[in-house]
Parts: structure tokens; sequence; C-alpha cells
């Protein structure tokens, strides 16, 4: 992109999950010059979930890739622009916002940080040398290539429980390995694993190490509660045990919680003016796609008001 001029916005939104594309349509819609800047795919872990029930308006439900589509289609109508960059800076010189990527800078009057979240790691040997290797932390995406394997999930939320229901479909048998005495997901999501012929779990447990040579071989088992250690014959480990929040290029700048999540107010703004925060990335309750949806809408209509304001 050539040329300053071409680089100023009226706003810049960092992420392109169903927030940062809703943001993205209400901004566009109010004829607001947008940059949307996203590094990865469009649709965040949408597009990564095999079917997607409690979306409203799809009463069969959608899958991951069809609702991302729809939504990108749906903002760049009205002309959102959208560039594949990695945002590594921000920094705000009186009411401009500067948005530093590792291509060059952008600059705006306000701000929608919509990050999201990525999946925490397990900290434990192994786990980064068989990285691709036959460890996963996305079933829809490397599910195929265990075909007939012997499969673990590791956690107890909503997360591991779809993963091990969708994985059923390719492994030969699938074990869920959880460190307490009961799964923390849906209900309906826990009635679909405990009657599944497939799924096995191994409660109050928790892998200690993951073993192998070119591929992952087996995983180390150790029970919390008596201390018992076991070793398990593994094909596929696929590791669902929490979320962290994207936000590391803001540190300082704004204000988080002790999780690095971004405290805003309800109408999403931030502890600096012209910076709000949509989604995932924002301390709440709920982190859905309906609740990152509407985070993106209230965020958009709070920017709207705040550059009527300077004006």
């Amino acid at each position: 992109m050539e040329g300053g001029e071409k680089r100023i916005y009226d706003v810049i939104i960092i992420g392109g999950g169903p927030a940062g594309l809703t943001a993205g349509l209400y901004t566009s819609r109010s004829r607001l010059k947008t940059l949307l800047i996203e590094n990865g795919l469009l649709g965040g872990q949408m597009t990564t979930t095999e079917v997607i029930e409690n979306y409203p308006g799809f009463p069969e439900g959608v899958t991951g890739d069809e609702l991302s589509r729809l939504m990108e289609e749906q903002a760049k109508r009205f002309g959102l622009e959208v560039i594949p960059e990695y945002v590594v800076e921000v920094k705000v010189e009186g009411a401009k916002k500067i948005v530093k990527t590792e291509e060059g800078s952008y600059f705006s009057q306000a701000l929608i940080v919509c990050t999201g979240t990525e999946y925490r790691k397990l900290g434990v040997p192994g786990e980064k040398e068989f990285a691709g290797k036959g460890v996963s932390y996305c079933a829809t995406c490397d599910g195929a290539f265990f075909q007939d394997n012997q499969i673990v999930v590791v956690g107890g939320g909503d997360s591991a429980l779809t993963e091990a229901l969708y994985l059923t479909k390719f492994g030969k048998a699938v074990t869920i390995i959880h460190r307490r005495d009961a799964l923390r997901g849906t209900k309906i999501y826990q009635e679909r694993v405990f009657t599944h012929p497939k799924i096995n779990l191994l409660w109050n447990s928790v892998i200690q190490e993951i073993k192998g040579d070119s591929t992952v071989k087996s995983i180390v088992v150790r029970n919390v509660k008596t201390g018992e250690v076991t070793e398990h014959p593994m094909d596929g480990v696929f590791l669902f045990v929490g979320l962290s929040p994207r936000t590391q290029f803001l540190r300082g700048l704004v204000d988080m919680d002790e999780e690095g999540y971004i405290i805003t107010d309800g109408n999403g703004q931030t502890s600096v003016k012209g910076i709000f925060a949509a989604g995932d990335c924002r301390r709440k309750l709920v982190r859905q796609i309906a609740t990152a949806v509407g985070d993106g809408a209230t965020a958009a209509c709070s920017t709207e008001k705040y550059l009527e304001l300077k004006e």
C-alpha cells in the first residue's frame, strides 16, 4: 500500500472474528472509512467449528465456514477494507491511534480491538515437540489424519466435548481426560458424550508427558487423587484446556484483568478514550458467537458516537 494518506482511516478494527466482522459491518454502513486487520482466517475460531447449533436464525445449525463466509460477505458489501497483517503494537498520540504491523503503520481516530482468544498450552514435556505430529488444538483441522486411531481429548468444557464428539467420526476410540470428576460443558453435550459408544472418560487425571518418536505414540497420565501414574498407547492428543486472550500487544496501554482480558464499560469503551474492545478478548461472563456479535455492534455504535462528539 503506497502513500501515507491511504493508511489513514476513521476506524481500525483489529481481529476478524464475529465481533470484528460485525463491528466492520456497522461502521462501514455508517460510512466511516474502516480497515479491518486480521492475520489469520476471517471468522476466527468459528472457521474451525464443524456445526454451530446455538446461533439464532439457523434452526438446523450452520457450519463455521459458512457462517464466517456470510458474515465476511455482508461486511465487505458495505465497503469494509480487510488486510492480512500481524499487529505488533498500538500507540496513542493525542487523539490519533497508530497501529503498527509487521508491514507498516496505519492511523485512525478510533480503534476497536476484537482479537479474541487462543487455546492455552498444557505445558508438559512432549507437547511442543509433537505439535503437528500428533498434538493438535483443532479437531476439524486435523481429525481426518487420525482415521481408526486411538485419540485422547483433554478438557471438560464445551470445546473439549464438541471436539471429542466430532473426532468419533475418525478415531477407533476417543478418551476424554479431565482433571475433575465432573464435566463443565453444556448439558446437551454431556448427554451426547456419556451415551456415545466410542467415547471413554478418564476422571481426576492429567497428562504428565507426551511420548513418541517421529509422531505421538503414548501419553503418561497421573491420577490427581491417588497419585498413580500410568502410560497409555495413543496416536492423537487434542488439547482444550482453556483460553487466553490475544492482547499482549496492548499491555501497558489499556486496563486489563490479571488474565489479560481487556476491561471495558457496558459500551465497549476501554480505559483509553477512542479505544474500544469487543468479543472474547473483553472481560465478560459469556463467550459465545452471539455475544461477540452483540459486542461488535455495541462497540461500533459507541465508536460512531465518539467520532461524532469529536467533530
